[in-house]
């Protein structure tokens, strides 16, 4: 009961590596996105909040269909990463990690979008008149200020991508040791007989990393805000 086996053992490291690239290749475009939002003044600022947020909306099943569609071997992008540079994400971990990367994206991006939206901007003000370029000022100003918001963006996300399966499945599929994570093993093990003990371990090691994950975004995030505030 207790013992887990080599499939299982696979598809937990599977899952924490793709959560782990998801959430580390969508935070430049997070940060970039956020502060676009939260600062930025243009038309269409709307519809890009839109898009931003469609895949909480729709259903996962969707959006791994429309990464089917665009990033698949016959898909226009996919063709193109193929050919240019040899990168393949259909029916790959790669593409598992994109799948979740999109899925994750708005909770990421929310977060650090509130974070920036509370900074009190004569604190930027004020680092400008006194000569700071404005790269300056965001590294050594804005930047430390938000970044309890980062560490929260990239945990939820993070999370997100542990628990991610429809997109996932939809635009890789479930194979065994190369798109099999934690959600498709569950899945998996429910629907063959005697796999409930394999079902019910795998959900307790889900739910622990979770909340694992989430505790540990608390704790960087309390920290932080402390050393921000010089207490």
């Amino acid at each position: 009961m207790l013992t887990l086996t080599p499939e299982e053992i696979d598809a937990i490291r599977l899952s924490l590596r793709v959560a782990f690239w998801a959430m580390l290749a969508s935070l430049p475009l997070g940060v970039a996105v956020a502060m676009l939002l939260a600062r930025g003044r243009f038309w269409g600022r709307s519809l890009l909040n839109g898009i931003v947020h469609l895949p909480l909306i729709l259903p996962p099943v969707v959006t791994g269909y429309i990464l089917l569609l665009l990033f698949g071997r016959h898909g226009p992008i996919g063709t193109l990463l193929d050919r240019a540079f040899g990168i393949v994400f259909a029916f790959r971990w790669t593409g598992a990690a994109l799948a979740c990367a999109v899925m994750g994206f708005p909770l990421m991006v929310r977060a650090i979008r509130l974070s920036i939206e509370a900074v009190d901007r004569r604190l930027e003000q004020a680092a400008g008149t006194l000569g700071a370029p404005p790269a300056w000022v965001f590294a050594t100003v804005t930047l430390p200020l938000i970044l309890p918001g980062i560490l929260t963006g990239m945990i939820l996300s993070f999370a997100k991508a542990l628990g991610e399966f429809g997109a996932t499945i939809t635009f890789v599929s479930n194979i065994p040791g190369e798109t099999r994570t934690l959600p498709s093993a569950i899945y998996t093990l429910t629907q063959v007989p005697g796999g409930d003990a394999g079902a019910l371990r795998l959900t307790v090691i889900s739910i622990a990393i979770s909340m694992v994950a989430l505790l540990a975004s608390e704790m960087l995030a309390r920290k932080v805000t402390r050393r921000v505030q010089g207490q």
